[in-house]
């Protein structure tokens, strides 16, 4: 029944802005750690998503009605980690730099209520959808 594609894509919605979520997580708990190479260091990562039509997501089993999101995968950025002198510090190279990732931390947190709200908004089509079949259903009584 085409009513409950909504759900599906409501679904593949919520299933990809919990990967964005996630992602923005490890990069925020990332965002301080150092190290002394600068090809080690952790760098920043950021979902890829594409739109799944329906005549791509079309199958045996399906009506090529619905529509969805996946995520396509996990890019690291190119970005240059930052160097700092810190001749102290234990993970310092032969010159004194230590190595910082390449994740700014305002960008991330502005990620992650982007993803935080289209979950939400994901939630709230659901919710909506759920009332909407049920009042339906109560028609007929």
């Amino acid at each position: 029944m085409p009513s409950f594609k909504v759900f599906d894509i409501a679904g593949s919605g919520l299933s990809a802005q919990s990967v964005r979520l996630n992602t923005v997580a490890s990069n925020l708990a990332n965002a301080d750690s150092v190290s002394g190479d600068p090809n080690a260091v952790y760098k920043a990562r950021h979902p890829v998503f594409e739109a799944v039509r329906a005549q791509l997501a079309a199958g045996p089993q399906t009506d090529g009605t619905g529509a969805a999101v996946r995520v396509r995968g996990i890019m690291e950025s190119n970005a240059a980690p930052s160097a700092r002198y810190e001749p102290g510090n234990p993970l310092a190279n032969a010159d004194g730099y230590v190595y910082a990732p390449n994740v700014n931390v305002v960008e991330e947190m502005v990620d992650m209520i982007s993803a935080s709200r289209a979950y939400q908004n994901n939630v709230e089509v659901m919710n909506t959808s759920k009332e909407l079949l049920l009042a339906t259903l109560k028609l007929g009584q």
